[in-house]
């Protein structure tokens, strides 16, 4: 069951939160958006308040799932904006439903998968959860998701972006760190996406390199470096990054 919100009125659009994280993040996005199109923000399953029913998970699975959610809702050729997971989930649909969807946007993500480094890390993160729970594993991951020079200025945000990760269940998270980690190239999906396709990166993006991103850019249509911001630029560059939204959604597609 996919738990979510709709507000607005227009052309479907439909926004994917990031790992550890749910559908309130999008709140002022969505408030916005919602003036030119039915806007949707979903909880992933094992996130928010849509539950995950198993141990363990694939990000094709998820897919399957939302294009049953969009088809139960009656949800015809939306555009998919996903945050980080949320953008690797968009892949994944874009490749089951290709021109079922109308554009695709990744907001600090990537098409490439884990190299042996990340890996590495994911399983060591596997560990430390299965060992230390969720609520300590949220404590040290959410600050630095932030550029070092925005911890100041948005603490209040990362206290409030820490309580809503806490709320993530240890079978979610521990479900969908295996999932990223053992996610496929996407990359060929990116380039062959017949519709529009929009990039915002974080030159300062800790979680997904600004290198990687760049390797994307011959093949999107909107590209857009954010200076001094890391992997939230919806709360590090919050006017800027909905503006480039606003903008994306306009034109034809």
């Amino acid at each position: 069951m996919i738990i979510f919100e709709k507000k607005g009125q227009g052309k479907p659009l439909i926004l994917i939160h990031g790992f550890c994280e749910s559908k309130e993040m999008w709140i002022t996005f969505s408030e916005e958006l919602a003036k030119s199109h039915t806007v949707y923000c979903i909880d992933l399953p094992g996130f928010g308040a849509s539950p995950l029913q198993r141990d363990s998970i694939t990000l094709e699975e998820v897919a399957v799932m939302l294009h049953d959610w969009m088809e139960e809702n009656r949800i015809d050729h939306p555009t998919v904006i996903g945050h980080s997971l949320g953008g690797y989930v968009t892949l994944a649909l874009a490749e089951l439903m290709g021109n079922g969807l109308t554009a695709i946007g990744l907001f600090h993500s990537t098409a490439f998968p884990d190299d042996a480094e990340k890996k590495k890390t994911r399983n060591k993160t596997i560990t430390f959860i299965k060992k230390h729970g969720v609520d300590k594993f949220i404590d040290s991951f959410v600050p630095p998701l932030f550029s070092e020079q925005h911890r100041i200025t948005y603490k209040d945000k990362i206290e409030e972006l820490t309580a809503l990760g806490k709320k993530s269940s240890k079978k979610g998270v521990l479900a969908y760190l295996a999932a990223m980690r053992d996610r496929k190239d996407r990359m060929e999906v990116w380039k062959n996406f017949n519709g529009k396709k929009l990039m915002i990166a974080g030159v300062l993006d800790g979680a997904v390199k600004i290198e990687g991103s760049r390797m994307h850019k011959p093949f999107t249509d909107d590209y857009f470096e954010l200076q001094e911001v890391g992997h939230m630029g919806m709360f590090e560059a919050e006017q800027e990054t909905l503006t480039l939204l606003q903008e994306f959604l306009k034109k034809p597609g």
